[in-house]
């Protein structure tokens, strides 16, 4: 390792160590350590034998001459090994205002690079205030590699056949009624394989899982006793959340959730938080990129360095494209996907990522491109919340080729037209059809369009149509928090209601709202739970409600059959129905292979083509050409007028017109699959008010 004599510490021999790769490297014999910090003065390395340990077994002072290499701290402690805990603490040049450098030498600080985390000895409190030096999160020693995974890789599934699930690994399983061995747990979540495998979907979008502070509340949400739930408070980017373990090996745990997921054919995508971390603002604690490279890691003020530039509206903001930051989160995706056979990511307010370090948006963000350009990403899925909390909105404009967006104008666009909202027809023709108008000029495709009417920020699909405004008083914050942009509609009636009518209508508004999106060309995003009409009473930020109100009630699987049946019936619709996940955008053009009928034709009530500048439009139909024989031509009515509307249609191109779907009837006539399909023999088809239908024609033996 190196020509100097090593000295002893305790019972430990310490060598000079090297300082690649990063982070803390079982080799033969002991442990080589590696720390990132350009600026630092001093570094000192404490083990502990365990996670609770008062006193640690050794405290190693780094030589600045031997145990440095350019900006690495390293060494090599012989008789070290995986299982051990460490801290590291650090300190440096003082000045903050002037230099941006937060050095507390009293403080113990997380490894960057940690693979387990524990958080036993956290206390949020504790560590920004005087006594911070008697608490910290500490890093364990482990060892790569060993894991069985008899065979699994990612699944490489093409993104365009995706009908994702966004979860809460904590609170889908955490309630009672969900009935699982280790409920809120990575295990527990494999019991729920079954049931997501029967529902269709192909893909779970888990919140984060990445170690994150449940400590990081504001003072009076603390006092209620509520913590942060839903984990948008990252400490570690390499590391599981301790609170999803049951006990054993973490890595393991989340490893047999993958492996079981895969089994089903069901692939998985993390949650990313790579915009801010939770040492918060300039009153925020130590936990360990401030302590090792505040001045760098960091947005700061120019003007005055100890204060953040806060474009993730969380009190700082990660410097993404400072070429050390930037090499770490990218390490970081590879490592996820190499040790842990994820199949994609979900970056929160992404476009913190295209901002340089100077804060101003790049075309060509370094970390961006990097993610597009590396081998071990390449068949990775990458999908953005294309906006941060500084008014950057890059919707349709977000830097890069494989990317896909959340569309948020998607979701305004159906929402809008759900309750009810004239002159939207053209609208929602464009949304419907992947939202060319964003995407095509780019040179991109429908695949770029995540689309979604809910997800976990904001209202579930059962309060969307049960509150015309948020109630989030549970909070703890006076109902100041969240959005206050949900566009839902209450169906006459604020809240729970007892009314058969009302009742009904928020029911069909429901079906209305699946079918649409899984009718629609794109990416569908479904949340977990609306499938069967689950409610947070009209909260639309539970980001901190980690209890019943922020969990799933399985109970309502046995008394929201119909609707639960539904969601199923339409996603195996949208699977039989290639026409649905088109690889290119729709022309109108004829197409000889497609019985001469256009990709798409579109209709309005009278047969002809719509006017789509019709400010009262509250009906559209459209049909689509099938993509080969086995599949049935699709005829798609819509109508959200709160009056029938006589819908014209057009001559069957196969067979009969038969209803595979109509949203305004009751269970199970809502929805049938091939076989059990009524015929429609009429000229025109009587939608009921505020309905979606869907006929198919099938060339018949």
């Amino acid at each position: 390792m190196n020509d100097r004599s090593p000295a002893t510490v305790g019972r430990f021999t310490v060598h000079d160590g090297e300082g690649f790769p990063p982070g803390a490297t079982p080799r033969e014999g002991g442990v080589n350590f590696s720390v990132f910090s350009r600026n630092a003065t001093a570094v000192t390395l404490r083990l502990y034998a365990g996670e609770r340990d008062d006193a640690p077994v050794a405290c190693i002072e780094l030589d600045p001459v031997h145990h440095r290499t350019f900006f690495f701290w390293h060494v090599f402690v012989e008789g070290a090994a995986p299982g051990m805990w460490y801290t590291w603490q650090v300190d440096g040049p003082g000045d903050t205002a002037a230099t941006g450098m937060r050095f507390d030498p009293e403080v113990e600080l997380l490894d960057p690079r940690a693979r387990v985390v524990s958080m036993r000895r956290w206390d949020r409190r504790l560590a920004r205030s005087e006594d911070r030096a008697r608490t910290s999160m500490r890093a364990q020693v482990v060892a790569e590699g060993g894991y069985d995974w008899e065979g699994d890789q990612p699944l490489r599934r093409p993104l365009v056949d995706s009908v994702i699930y966004e979860l809460h690994v904590g609170g889908y399983t955490r309630h009672a009624s969900a009935d699982v061995s280790h409920p809120g747990s990575f295990r527990g979540l494999i019991g729920k394989i079954p049931y997501l495998k029967s529902l269709g979907i192909t893909d779970v979008e888990l919140m984060p899982v990445m170690a994150f502070d449940t400590q990081d509340v504001p003072d009076g949400v603390a006092e209620l006793g509520l913590d942060n739930f839903w984990g948008y408070s990252p400490c570690a980017f390499f590391a599981l959340h301790p609170g999803y373990g049951a006990g054993g090996d973490i890595r393991d745990e989340f490893r047999d959730l993958v492996k079981a997921l895969h089994r089903a054919g069901i692939g998985v995508i993390l949650d990313v938080v790579f915009n801010h971390t939770a040492e918060g603002g300039e009153g925020g604690p130590t936990i360990g990129f401030r302590g090792l490279g505040n001045e760098f890691f960091y947005h700061l003020d120019p003007t005055d360095r100890r204060r953040y530039r806060d474009y993730s509206g969380c009190g700082n903001t990660v410097n993404c494209n400072h070429p050390a930051v930037s090499r770490l989160l990218l390490q970081c995706l590879e490592y996820w996907v190499r040790e842990m056979h994820v199949d994609g990511f979900r970056f929160d307010l992404a476009s913190v990522m295209t901002r340089g370090e100077d804060g101003e948006p790049m075309a060509h963000a370094p970390l961006l491109w990097n993610i597009e350009f590396s081998e071990t990403l390449g068949q990775t899925h990458l999908v953005c919340e294309a906006w941060d909390a500084s008014g950057l909105y890059q919707v349709g404009d977000f830097p890069g080729d494989r990317w896909a967006e959340w569309n948020g104008r998607y979701r305004d666009a159906l929402r809008r037209w759900l309750r009810g909202e004239a002159g939207l027809r053209g609208e929602l023709a464009m949304r419907l059809t992947g939202s060319a108008d964003l995407y095509q000029t780019a040179g991109q495709l429908p695949v770029n369009s995540i689309n979604f009417i809910t997800c976990h920020d904001g209202f579930t699909l059962a309060d969307l149509v049960s509150y015309d405004r948020k109630h989030n008083e549970a909070n703890g914050e006076d109902n100041r928090d969240g959005g206050n942009h949900d566009l839902s509609w209450n169906c006459g009636v604020e809240g729970p209601s007892e009314d058969p009518g009302i009742i009904a209508l928020r029911r069909r508004q429901q079906r209305n709202a699946l079918a649409l999106l899984l009718l629609s060309q794109g990416v569908p995003m479904l949340l977990a739970g609306d499938e069967f009409g689950r409610s947070q009473q009209g909260n639309n930020n539970t980001w901190c409600q980690d209890n019943a109100l922020g969990w799933v009630d399985w109970g309502l699987t046995e008394t929201h059959t119909d609707l639960l049946r539904f969601t199923r019936e339409m996603i195996a619709l949208r699977r039989r129905h290639p026409t649905l996940r088109r690889s290119r955008f729709l022309t109108g053009e004829p197409d000889s292979a497609m019985d001469g009928l256009a990709d798409i034709t579109w209709l309005d009530a009278g047969g002809g083509s719509p006017d789509w500048n019709d400010a009262g439009a509250r009906s559209l139909g459209f049909r689509l050409g099938a993509r080969s024989d086995e599949e049935p031509v699709l005829l798609v009515l819509v109508n959200t007028d709160a009056s029938p509307v006589k819908f014209a249609l057009p001559p069957p191109p196969r067979g009969p017109w038969r209803r595979a779907v109509d949203t305004a009837l009751p269970s199970p006539e809502d929805i049938a699959p091939p076989g059990s399909q009524a015929p429609v023999a009429r000229a025109h088809y009587a939608l009921e008010p505020r309905s979606v239908v869907a006929l198919e024609s099938a060339w018949e033996d």
